[in-house]
């Protein structure tokens, strides 16, 4: 190391550089506002672990990820539809859906409304900043920005649906986020049925373990990034959720990892995205895939808008682990042990977003 790089390590702070981040409740959106030509440096990641400079050859572009119309799922179609969805799951654990009775119209209004949220002044956005998850609702730039080795450029604003009190939710965003919830619910557990057909077991086998009951949205701005070839707007992960429903805007940036290669969601106007969580991976002993994803950051002048609602069991403290139905010793053994939700949170939670699948911390030895 050079002198002069010495001096320069020597003088970096970063856990001060984040700790006055994160105190001015700015986010990142309050940082391109000030005028930055460049991001500060704990946004930085490793060259190697960035997209905009991944090798040609590991990225797809001219494959896609299923995309499957629900508009006959109540006829004589419905097979068909189950099995299109079992081997999504099975072989991309991505999948799109149309014609799923989510108005269009609540749709482009929960976009508008998490646009507009963000687009309010500092001060009126400041007021709700906070990393508080006993709150029911966050809104803070990373969640796990203080453990993480690098920031992602986004802002979120975070809420359980199941615990968050109605009329403490910004006026901005209330009546759009809790209507679209509804909606998404409903089609949740119409794939909740789909997804137990293709496992072979009871349709109402999710249902009946309430699978439905808790879940968090999560409301994604990913403003223009000055330098969006030195940072990321959500690194690579894989959901600790039965299953997700993400809408996403008409921006793009979501890729899914397919075998060695990483292949873009390409938007499909009015279409839900769906991603197998690593619950569903456990319960269905490893049939169903949770797969690696990522979003690249945005290098456009216009905000990338997303807002996913994660599926997960109501109870905190009953045992999940795979499917009793799907295991038959000696031909198919359990592969993952027993946990409980909280255990299973509170895991995540500390590790944030680090690349690594919550799956190991369950295998059985």
């Amino acid at each position: 190391m050079t002198t002069s790089a010495a001096v320069f390590e020597e003088i970096y702070d970063r856990s001060k550089e984040v700790k006055d981040f994160d105190d001015s409740k700015l986010g990142v959106k309050g940082l391109l506002d000030s005028g930055i030509t460049s991001i500060p440096r704990f946004f930085f990641h490793p060259p190697e672990s960035l997209p905009s400079i991944t090798i040609p050859s590991q990225l797809i572009s001219n494959i896609e990820i299923p995309t499957v119309d629900l508009s006959h799922i109540d006829t004589d179609h419905r097979t068909f539809i189950v099995d299109q969805i079992n081997e999504a799951s099975c072989t991309w654990g991505f999948f799109q859906v149309i014609n799923h009775k989510v108005p269009l119209d609540v749709l482009n209004r929960a976009l508008l409304s998490i646009k507009a949220f963000n687009e309010q002044s500092n001060e009126v956005k400041s007021q709700y900043y906070c990393r508080e998850n006993d709150r029911g609702m966050t809104f803070a730039s990373n969640f796990d920005l203080f453990q993480s080795k690098a920031a992602s450029w986004r802002d979120t604003l975070q809420m359980g649906m199941d615990r968050t009190d109605f009329d403490k939710v910004p006026e901005i965003v209330r009546s759009e986020l809790f209507e679209l919830d509804q909606h998404v619910k409903r089609l949740g557990e119409t794939l909740m049925e789909i997804l137990c057909e293709g496992l072979g077991v009871d349709e109402d086998r999710l249902k009946n373990m309430a699978c439905s009951e808790r879940r968090h949205l999560a409301g994604h701005y990913y403003p223009y990034c000055p330098e969006a070839n030195r940072t990321v707007g959500t690194k690579c992960h894989t959901d600790p959720s039965v299953f997700t429903v993400l809408l996403q805007d008409h921006i793009g940036g979501l890729q899914v990892k397919h075998g060695e290669h990483w292949v873009d969601v390409k938007p499909l106007d009015g279409a839900l995205v769906i991603n197998i969580g690593d619950i569903l991976q456990i319960m269905s002993n490893d049939k169903y895939r949770s797969v690696e994803h990522r979003v690249v950051a945005n290098s456009v002048h216009e905000p990338r808008i997303s807002v996913a609602i994660f599926f997960n069991p109501g109870n905190l403290e009953i045992m999940y682990g795979p499917l009793p139905e799907l295991i038959t010793p000696p031909q198919k053994s359990a592969i993952y042990k027993q946990f409980t939700l909280e255990d299973f949170i509170m895991k995540f939670r500390a590790k944030g977003l680090d690349g690594k699948s919550s799956l190991v911390n369950y295998f059985l030895l």
